[in-house]
């Protein structure tokens, strides 16, 4: 979209949610507007405003390319949280940009060279989408909150400006009962502009307590008139399975209900397509499921969907972050509190295990390789390649640091960043957006972050170890007790093990596959041998022979480059 004159022009990919706000503000200044998109909004105001003060003020999911061309300038920006892509190459000169790594590799001349610290890190800890870096060394992105711009007669690589970052001092003097008012009042305001929308809206219910907020707060606030669909994957006999507990948030939220479930060989009869669509490996089979929650949610015919993904990373959802909140207190010296926080999580977290979890966060970098072998967690187990990784340049560490302060806030901000979010929002944005789907995520919003992060750490973990307690206190009396009770977080977990043994053919077919040999990061004769046991004895199957796996197909599919 162009302005009138022809000086600015837009490409964009997502929503403005709060367009009509500033649509009226930029009205009353005299602007006059031809249609009634929230394109045009963001165009106007990035025209009139300039980019640094109109980021501030849009909350939305966006990332956008802006030209002016009387400055030479092409301004390339992402929404605070990365849930729209935005990805760089840089060749011969040129940059190009696009929303996936697949329109990039296209170009001629660009290199398909795996990046090795990246791929160390997914299969070691399932990372990805961390920071700029992608699988691919020539591909980057722009990081989550930023934008850069770029200078159109002499194209450089971009060099991005944090627009907003989360921050972790403690800010509120709020009570518990304060805060929880307060939390309650800001994310309903969230959902209700999520809801805008002139297409069939609903909504992923897995029955944890993000989702069924979700979903408990869209039929209250749109009451009876709003025609409520929910979506969600099952395991049937799976000891995972949470098909009862979205049984009850649907049922309070008077909300038609559809599932989905899959096996071992739809996953295997799939996965090359899905490898496509991610344009990048992924952690787990819990990706197919929910792309299998996306096909399920366009075959009957709705175009946005909402659901609860980044509360974990804001409220402090995951069993580790328990462990984030002792080191917090042995830090302080509160060895009492924390031996009560020990007792208190059993059931959750196995207390030597917690125990080793803290140490992450107090252990010098130094010390924390010695520190993993001794619990049999190598920095390189024998099933990678240790000498192709050195000789690579390949830094062997652990993803958690030392912390100091506010260790609980500083792990949550880091995951909300940097180490578990992005990757998540690339599998949702990948899998919604291949079925035409828009997925809406109204926890992560810079307001009910920035309230969140400021409030006292107990608020989030209580001594109890009660996870998300100020978020359960703010939802009580709109979402049923008997899911606000829960203590049994488990994430979105499919019977990964169960599938792997049904594709267990195809599992051996790979593993000892010409295109497995060819990924010199994998001690192959060790993987192999692993992998024969597991499917021969039973047992648990590791993540990292998912993790393999799935890299090597992605490596073949996509005809990745590995140096000698």
């Amino acid at each position: 979209m162009m302005t009138e004159d022809g000086r600015h022009a837009i490409v964009t990919n997502g929503e403005i949610y709060n367009y009509v706000e500033l649509r009226d503000e930029l009205a009353a200044e005299g602007a006059v507007f031809k249609t009634q998109s929230d394109t045009e909004v963001l165009l106007i105001a990035l025209a009139r405003w300039g980019v640094e003060k109109t980021l501030p003020r849009l909350t939305g999911m966006y990332a956008f390319a802006f030209l002016d061309t009387a400055a030479g300038t092409v301004t390339l920006a992402r929404d605070p949280f990365g849930i729209k892509p935005l990805l760089w190459a840089e060749r011969a000169g040129d940059i190009a940009f696009a929303s996936e790594p697949g329109a990039l590799l296209q170009l001629t001349g660009l290199s398909r060279a795996v990046a090795p610290q990246a791929m160390y890190d997914y299969l070691r800890f399932g990372l990805t989408d961390r920071g700029e870096r992608t699988l691919f060394d020539r591909i980057r992105h722009l990081p989550p909150g930023t934008w850069a711009v770029i200078d159109t007669a002499k194209p450089s690589a971009p060099a991005p400006v944090h627009h907003w970052r989360p921050s972790i001092a403690q800010t509120s003097g709020l009570s518990f009962d304060d805060a929880a008012g307060e939390l309650n009042r800001l994310f309903r305001r969230s959902v209700a502009l999520h809801l805008r929308a002139d297409v069939p809206v609903g909504a992923a219910l897995s029955g944890g307590i993000d989702s069924s907020a979700v979903v408990c707060a869209m039929r209250e606030i749109e009451g009876d008139g709003l025609d409520l669909h929910t979506f969600s994957f099952t395991a049937p006999g799976d000891r995972h399975d949470e098909e009862r507990w979205a049984d009850i948030a649907g049922q309070a939220a008077r909300a038609t209900m559809h599932k989905t479930t899959s096996d071992g060989a739809a996953l295997t009869a799939g996965l090359d397509d899905l490898i496509r669509v991610q344009g990048e490996p992924f952690g787990s089979t819990s990706i197919f499921a929910q792309n299998r929650v996306y096909a399920l949610v366009r075959d009957n015919g709705i175009k946005v969907t909402l659901d609860g993904q980044g509360a974990d990373e804001i409220l402090a959802g995951y069993v580790p972050f328990l462990a984030a909140r002792l080191a917090g207190m042995l830090r302080g010296g509160h060895l009492i509190r924390g031996g009560k926080l020990i007792a208190a999580a059993r059931g959750q977290a196995e207390p030597a295990g917690m125990l080793a979890r803290a140490a992450r966060f107090i252990l010098p970098a130094m010390l924390q390789g010695g520190a993993r072998r001794m619990i049999g967690e190598d920095l390189v187990p024998a099933w990678m390649d240790g000498g192709w990784l050195s000789a690579n340049g390949v830094a062997a560490r652990a993803p958690q640091a030392p912390r100091s302060g506010r260790v609980l806030m500083g792990e949550l901000a880091e995951s909300l960043s940097n180490r578990v979010l992005p990757a998540l929002l690339r599998y949702q944005d990948r899998n919604s957006m291949s079925y035409a789907i828009e997925s809406r995520v109204p926890f992560l919003n810079p307001e009910i972050v920035d309230f969140v992060y400021g409030l006292p750490e107990e608020f989030l973990v209580s001594d109890a170890a009660e996870t998300k307690c100020v978020f359960r206190a703010a939802m009580r009396g709109l979402v049923p007790d008997a899911i606000l009770d829960r203590r049994d977080k488990i994430g979105f977990i499919t019977p990964q093990d169960e599938w792997l043994r049904q594709a267990g053919g195809w599992l051996s077919g790979l593993i000892d596959s010409d295109a497995a040999r060819a990924v010199p990061a994998l001690n192959h004769p060790v993987l192999a041998e692993n992998v024969r046991n597991l499917i021969q004895g039973g047992g648990a199957m590791p993540q990292h022979v998912w993790r393999a796996a799935n890299l090597i197909r992605w490596a073949e599919i996509h005809e990745v480059e590995f140096a000698a």
